[in-house]
């Protein structure tokens, strides 16, 4: 079932129509969410990073949306999909209604919430062969835009598709100024003796939940050094490990690039002390 401003369809009705807004001109933002037995991973963050959005694109928020109703149309929606006592990764997208061509009638907004099944409640560390290329083909721009989650993201489908076309399981994406700023679906840190580095966010990268939540995990780490800057190809063959993080998958570690094959140990351990932030978050709000 999805939902579409509170009201359910099955997932064969058509809930959109030839002049949506986010169809047309990617005039939308969105959140994925990973849901556990009724319970949001890291909540406030990603509601209050949805408002700023909304915000930023000039978009109307109803007096309705509060944290706790948008909250409470989310599990609505798990419990639609009888997904309640498992985990459910759920995309919540709010696009501004129709009318108008590159300019708006107006800036109100709807919104469309789906949910399907993932098998673990909490984040697992993958063991697979993880390959990862540069994408050069094109590149994000270094401004307040590239930082939010929109629905025009052809740059990352392009670079999608280049790492199917040629067997990565990964393209990590350059701004104008060709430094490393994220993968194609999510943000990216080095890892090199104890300093673990991501670039910043005045180089383009997501404004990623998990980036903040291992940030703030690092920082309290007294064995660890945390950088915030910004990361050049050269750096990437020098470095020991390499991972990528989401909200869906926690950490996804990069184990090659070209010639460089990446170790994993500091990254396993900082998996544990993400699951281990994410209970305690859950307990706390429960």
């Amino acid at each position: 079932m999805v939902n579409r401003n509170g009201h359910f369809f099955s997932k064969e009705e058509a809930v959109l129509t030839h002049t949506n807004r986010g169809f047309k001109y990617g005039d939308g933002v969105f959140e994925t969410l990973r849901v556990v037995k009724g319970s949001i991973f890291f909540w406030e963050d990603h509601y209050f990073r949805l408002m700023a959005s909304m915000r930023m694109l000039r978009m109307e928020i109803p007096m309705n949306f509060t944290l706790e109703y948008i909250q409470d149309e989310i599990i609505a929606t798990v419990r639609k999909n009888n997904l309640e006592q498992g985990a459910a990764r759920v995309r919540m997208t709010v696009f501004r209604k129709d009318g108008g061509l590159y300019i708006p009638e107006d800036n109100q907004v709807a919104y469309v919430i789906e949910a399907s099944k993932m098998e673990s409640p909490f984040y697992l560390f993958q063991e697979n062969h993880y390959e990862v290329e540069l994408f050069r083909d094109y590149f994000l721009n270094k401004d307040m835009l590239s930082q939010l989650k929109t629905t025009n993201k052809i740059l990352n489908v392009l670079a999608g598709v280049y790492a199917k076309e040629n067997g990565y399981q990964n393209c990590l994406l350059l701004n104008s100024e060709k430094q490393v700023v994220e993968a194609i679906n999510g943000n990216v840190f080095l890892v090199s003796g104890n300093q673990v580095k991501t670039p910043p966010l005045k180089d383009g990268c997501l404004n990623g939940i998990v980036r903040k939540k291992l940030m703030e995990i690092v920082a309290a780490d007294e064995g660890l050094g945390l950088l915030e800057e910004s990361i050049s190809p050269f750096e990437l063959q020098k470095a020991d490990e390499l991972f990528i993080t989401n909200t869906i998958s926690g950490i996804l570690p990069i184990t090659k690039y070209r010639k460089k094959a990446y170790e994993t140990t500091l990254t396993k351990r900082i998996l544990g002390k993400l699951n281990t932030k994410a209970r305690l978050e859950l307990a706390s709000s429960g």
